[in-house]
């Protein structure tokens, strides 16, 4: 069952008739993921396009903060509330996620060419692609990953921080390469963990199934971004 405060799924075991069931959970967890990053670089290219927005958002770091604050509390709210919330709700919430976080990438397409923005998204979709293959077929227990990748997480959140205030280009180039290792390790782990929902709450409603892909498809995007 849905577990509404500790959003986790318990099931009987996966049986070979289930097997399309958990199948469909996780091509819609790619579906909806593929959604958001086409809704945020959309997004992103039209600000990017219009000096008023621009300047608007550019002018100062105000505007970007509150942006930045705005992406962590849709994360918060549809994280923490799926279980209590309808699928509906949840999904133009990932969606409104989706576009805010296109208006902050937009700033991109004022630095780096076309060519620069597509040759490094290739790379990061086919680095992702690779990881996640690995995540998903590998028989080895990725939870033991858990805590070094989460206070991994929590070192670069802090250190960024830091670094918005000194804007050292080194302490820069730490925190990308850094970051870069941690978030491989973390789609590993996260497509690992998908697929164990998936295959848990086979037995589930449709809309909690969604919900599980849904939730699965906001933290693979979360990890690719």
């Amino acid at each position: 069952m849905f577990d509404k405060n500790s959003q986790t799924f318990t099931g009987q075991p996966q049986s070979f008739s289930s097997q399309y069931a958990a199948s469909a959970i996780l091509k819609n967890v790619y579906l909806w993921m593929t959604m958001a990053l086409a809704i945020s670089g959309l997004i992103a290219m039209l600000v990017a396009g219009n000096t008023e927005l621009v300047q608007a958002l550019y002018t100062g770091r105000g505007s970007l903060f509150i942006l930045f604050l705005v992406q962590f509390g849709l994360i918060w709210l549809i994280s923490a509330r799926i279980g209590t919330m309808s699928f509906l709700t949840a999904t133009l919430l990932y969606i409104a996620y989706s576009v805010v976080t296109g208006i902050t990438l937009s700033s991109i397409f004022l630095v780096f060419t076309a060519e620069s923005i597509a040759s490094v998204f290739f790379i990061t979709a086919g680095t992702f692609a690779a990881v996640s293959i690995y995540g998903f077929i590998t028989k080895k227990d990725l939870s033991t990953w858990r805590s070094f990748l989460i206070m991994g997480l929590l070192g670069l959140i802090i250190a960024s921080i830091v670094n918005w205030f000194l804007a050292s280009e080194m302490m820069y180039w730490i925190i990308s390469y850094v970051g870069v290792a941690i978030f491989i390790g973390l789609t590993a782990y996260d497509t690992q963990k998908i697929k164990q929902l998936a295959n848990a709450c086979y037995t589930e409603d449709e809309e909690t199934q969604n919900k599980v892909a849904l939730l699965g498809a906001i933290t693979l995007y979360l990890d690719f971004i």
